[in-house]
Order: structure tokens, then sequence, then C-alpha cells
């Protein structure tokens, strides 16, 4: 009678463990798997399996928020079930453990279809034998806790060590993987000064921009920013400016077609696997302090002639 009249509370903390079960155990695994594709880089492979920061980041918060919520929520079925609260045989207790073994299971054959997909696709075999066996294993915990939970005989005023072993072994490994995260993830002073120095490498993309349109239609290189301002009205005073200090953005003319753009950056990004951005930390490579990034204009002539030359003729 008791387990019918708190039929809606026991449903709460079942469904609330499911759900932070799932966040729990996919950012578990999520971790895990940039962890491996951060220290085993695929050359071949520049998109799929490839270190992701910002995937990274979003791991470790879900983990940081879900694992304390379905601890507590796992100790109130299991303190209930202890009292006699929560009889062994109740619907409830059965129709959502099973539920939460099948959403589980879906879940888990998901991530192990896109494992084997990703290795078929080319992935590298180190890394397929090392994400498959972390798919398998996080599934294995998870559904033989579950499985022997709703098939052992006594739960009343009985402390079952094995359940002891499962949680307080799953919040160690939990505890651990989090811990070796911290090791991986950058700061987020470091994130926040990447992007500024990202917000400046768009800043001298828009001026080159500018630049190489003015050399195209007059043949010579502008002799400051005051001619591009006047050329082209979509660019902004903010466009030659630091977004930190609000300094001006330095130019220099070095050669016929050659020129630098010059200001403090907060960071390197030369060998920053954390820079998602290829095109920048290739084309505006820079060390943190004061830099001068040089570039050579080509107009859309020479640029042609430059492509077709380097196309073999048969």
């Amino acid at each position: 009678m008791e387990t019918q009249n708190n039929a809606a509370k026991y449903a709460f903390f079942y469904m609330l463990s499911l759900v932070a079960l799932i966040f729990m155990a996919l950012s578990a695994g999520m971790i895990i798997f940039q962890i491996i594709n951060k220290n085993i880089v695929d050359i071949i492979n520049q998109y799929q399996g490839r270190y992701a920061p910002e995937l990274l980041k979003f791991a470790i918060s879900a983990l940081i928020i879900s694992a304390p919520i379905y601890y507590i929520a796992v100790r109130q079925i299991f303190k209930n079930l202890a009292s006699g609260a929560l009889k062994k045989d109740s619907g409830i207790r059965k129709w959502l453990t099973y539920l939460i073994l099948f959403i589980s299971s879906v879940v888990m054959l998901g991530w192990l279809i896109g494992t084997v997909n990703s290795f078929l696709d080319g992935d590298l075999t180190i890394k397929f034998i090392l994400k498959s066996i972390t798919a398998i294993g996080i599934a294995a915990a998870v559904f033989t806790f579950y499985f022997y939970d709703i098939r052992r005989e006594e739960v009343d005023n009985k402390k079952n060590n094995l359940i002891r072993i499962y949680l307080f072994g799953s919040l160690a490994l939990v505890i651990a993987i989090f811990a070796a995260s911290l090791f991986f993830v950058e700061s987020p002073t470091q994130t926040r000064n990447r992007k500024i120095d990202n917000a400046i490498l768009e800043d001298f993309n828009v001026i080159d921009g500018a630049i190489t349109t003015y050399y195209d239609e007059n043949g010579q290189m502008p002799t400051d920013f005051a001619v591009l301002r006047e050329d082209f009205s979509y660019l902004k005073d903010d466009d030659f400016k630091n977004p930190v200090n609000e300094d001006g953005y330095e130019y220099k003319i070095i050669g016929e077609n050659k020129y630098e753009l010059c200001t403090a950056f907060m960071s390197s990004n030369k060998d920053d696997s954390a820079n998602q951005n290829d095109y920048y930390q290739d084309r505006w490579p820079h060390e943190a302090g004061y830099q001068c990034l040089g570039q050579t204009v080509h107009n859309t002539e020479e640029a042609k002639i430059r492509k077709q030359a380097e196309i073999p003729v048969d």
C-alpha cells in the first residue's frame, strides 16, 4: 500500500536516475574517446575521430552535473528498498528497471555502431580497439548492475556487498575519469585567450581581403588603413583595433606586394591542437606577445597564372 501511495515519488527517482545515468555514461565515454583522439593522431582523417576540445568541455560539464544527481537518486531508491517502503516485486521497480536496461542498451548499441562505422571508414585500428573496449566496458557495467539488482532475491533490511562494490567502484572510476580529463582540457583563461586571438585573426582576414582587392584594382599596395577605409565602406573602425587594449593594428609595407600586420597576441597558436581553425593556424601562425605577421599579395591574373603553373600538363 505504501508503495502505491508513493508511486509518483519512486517513479521520479527511477526516471531521474535514468536520465542522469545516460548523461554520466555518455560523458565518461566521451572524455575517454577525446583522450584517445588527443594522444593517437590520425593524419589521414582530419575531421572524423579528431580531438575536439569543445566536446571534451561539454562532457566534463555533463559529468560534473549528472554524476552527483545519479548517485543521490540511486541512494534514495536503495534506501527505500532496504527499509521496505519500496517493495522488491512492485510494478514500479520492475518496469522502470527494465526500462533503464532497455534505454541504456539502445544508447550503448548506437555508440558501438558508430565506433564500428568509424573503423570501417578508415579509423586507426588501435583507436577502434580502445574505443570499443570503452563502450563495451561501460555498457557491461550498466547492464550487469541493473540485471543483478532486479533478479536478486533479498532487498529488505540487508546491505548487499556486491551492490556496494558496484556503486563505490563506479564512483571511483568516474572520479578517476574526471581527474584525467583535467590534464587534457584547456583552462577557461586559455580558452578565452584563444578566442581573443582568433577574433584578431578574423580582423586580419578582413583587412587582408581589402588589401588584396585594392592591389588587384590599383596595382600597388595601399599606403595606410585610411586608404582602405575610404575605398571600402564595409570596413569599420573596430576592424583595425585590438579587441583587448583598443590599440590600433600596425600596418607595414615591406615589399612591392608584401606587408605585415602587427599587434599583441594573448597566446601562441603554433602546434595548438585546441585551435580548431586550421586556416588561422596555417596562414597566421603566431607566438604570444607582440607579433608582426607577413603576407604576400597577388592580383587575380597572377594568381591564375601561378595556379595553372602548378597543374602538370600531359
